[in-house]
């Protein structure tokens, strides 16, 4: 379009007479001429400015990007000691309303829980007012006199030391400090237990068959005992491995009568988290499935005064039994 001159034609040339005409067109073809070459420029310079717009602006972001990557990885290292802060209280709130892991420290739960096994324990349904059934594992503090000459298991190492307290004060590790026991509850308020010769245990009159028992033991152990009637608000706890547990039956003579308050009791040990081949985990024995076994079934729990309480109470229950299953 740019070579195009305005007023040309082919075929025959024109009469002699109309030179004057031809020069004037071609005259004033000129200035059209230059009109074209510069409306073509003009286009050829808007085209260039256009194509030169998003290099700019491309030039522009990559300017942008810089500053902005740089921000976003100050900003990371800003908000890390945040995030840190947040997990850290969120484990707070995981151990003290939720879940806590214990270490066992002895014998007295084997077979079933070996030394340095790390369980889990629930610390939920308690707050629904959900009180310890028979079978199950429990972890309680000390009723007293019970734990006073075991020494509390620390390392010797100042930095070790320090590094657990923190740990377990958030509920990462067990605590060394805290003297809490881990049992089976046996019987329940308003029970009546006992155990003569040999065995069996008898709750309520009905003999229980213990197969999670320690191989060579009996089910009394070293010391028979009852029957007992255990209180309202407290329960009878026996370690699995009878011949190495100091539990309910050597506490008799003691305030309570070797039974526990349940206000006493953390939680119940629903599963073996650690290490990972013993991973299992604690179901309630169907021994105590038995009918006739229960003297007599719970009223509304005292913690569950509340309508929200009592309208939980079934959940709470169906949770229980998800643990079993």
């Amino acid at each position: 379009m740019g070579d195009l001159v305005i007023g040309a034609r082919s075929g025959a040339g024109e009469p002699e007479g109309a030179g004057g005409r031809t020069a004037r067109s071609a005259e004033s073809a000129e200035p059209s001429g230059s009109v074209e070459d510069t409306a073509a420029q003009s286009a050829e310079d808007q085209g260039g400015g256009a194509d030169d717009v998003p290099a700019a602006a491309e030039d522009d972001e990559r300017s942008a990007e810089t500053p902005s990557g740089e921000r976003r990885q100050r900003s990371f290292w800003k908000e890390l000691p945040i995030l840190i802060g947040i997990a850290l209280i969120l484990a707070l709130v995981i151990k003290t309303f939720f879940v806590q892991a214990f270490s066992i420290p002895s014998e007295s739960m084997q077979n079933t829980l070996q030394v340095g096994d790390r369980v889990l324990v629930d610390k939920l349904t308690p707050w629904f007012g959900a009180e310890p059934e028979r079978g199950e594992v429990v972890v309680f503090h000390d009723p007293g006199g019970w734990l006073s000459d075991e020494p509390a298991q620390q390392s010797n190492n100042s930095f070790v030391r320090g590094l657990q307290d923190v740990l377990s004060f958030v509920g990462l590790m067990p605590s060394a400090n805290e003297k809490d026991l881990i049992k089976r509850v046996i019987a329940v308020g308003g029970d009546t237990v006992e155990c003569e010769g040999e065995g069996p245990v008898k709750v309520n009159g009905i003999a229980l068959d213990e197969p999670y028992i320690f191989p060579g033991n009996t089910p009394c152990g070293t010391k028979q005992f009852g029957p007992v009637h255990v209180p309202d608000g407290r329960i009878w706890v026996m370690g699995d491995h009878r011949a190495d547990s100091l539990d309910s039956r050597y506490h008799m003579d003691q305030p309570g009568g070797g039974t526990v308050p349940v206000g006493d009791v953390v939680g119940r040990a629903f599963v073996v988290a650690w290490p990972l081949d013993r991973w299992a985990t604690l179901p309630v024995p169907s021994t105590f499935d038995q009918k006739g076994l229960a003297a007599a079934e719970p009223f509304v729990p005292p913690a569950a005064g509340t309508l929200g309480a009592v309208g939980l109470w079934p959940l709470v229950r169906r949770m229980r039994r998800r643990i079993d299953s």
